[in-house]
């Protein structure tokens, strides 16, 4: 997707396409390909403050949160999907809705960052050119990662966790800052 496709003037229609397309890769994953989906430049699309973007947002949040049972509107029945991963570009993120940037809480942030490393381990071990055949209709079981020992060195994640939050506070405060500061006085209403 680009972020020309999430402008509409009709109400809505954004969050039913992100979610058609996420259901679509859906139905590529569960025919055994892999399969994710894209969006570009989402920094470009999803920043201005209107009810059609903050559809968007829902519509973002409500698939990271429960990735298994994304819907399109009038379905009501619970039909499980397969889970698709969602890649986003963009040139500052520090634009976008805030819960949007962060990993979640701090506790589940600082699991998928260990995690991370297990995976980007077992990525290394089998060689990214394998990896496809060993997920998709293999005759092994999915890879199984034994629950992580938390160690001091993995605690130190959640500083940079911290870190990273801060600096999206930092250069949005920064932002403002200039902002209002490039036009000096001007800016007062008289």
């Amino acid at each position: 997707m680009s972020a020309g496709e999430l402008e509409s003037s009709s109400a809505g229609e954004q969050a039913k396409l992100i979610r058609q397309r996420y259901r679509e890769a859906a139905e590529t994953v569960r025919k055994g390909k892999m399969c994710a989906l894209f969006i570009n430049d989402l920094d470009a699309g999803a920043t201005q403050y209107t009810v059609n973007n903050q559809m968007v947002n829902a519509t973002l949040m409500n698939i990271a949160d429960s990735p298994t049972n994304v819907k399109l509107p009038g379905q009501y029945s619970r039909q499980d999907n397969p889970r698709v991963p969602v890649v986003v570009t963009g040139n500052d993120f520090s634009t976008l809705y805030a819960p949007l940037i962060r990993d979640g809480r701090m506790d589940n942030a600082l699991r998928a960052r260990v995690y991370d490393d297990e995976v980007r381990r077992w990525v290394a071990e089998v060689g990214v050119e394998n990896v496809g055949r060993k997920l998709v209709n293999s005759a092994d079981a999915p890879p199984a990662f034994e629950p992580p020992k938390v160690t001091l060195s993995k605690l130190e994640y959640g500083v940079t966790l911290v870190e990273e939050q801060e600096n999206v506070k930092r250069v949005q405060l920064a932002d403002k800052y200039l902002r209002d500061a490039a036009l000096g006085d001007a800016n007062e209403e008289r």
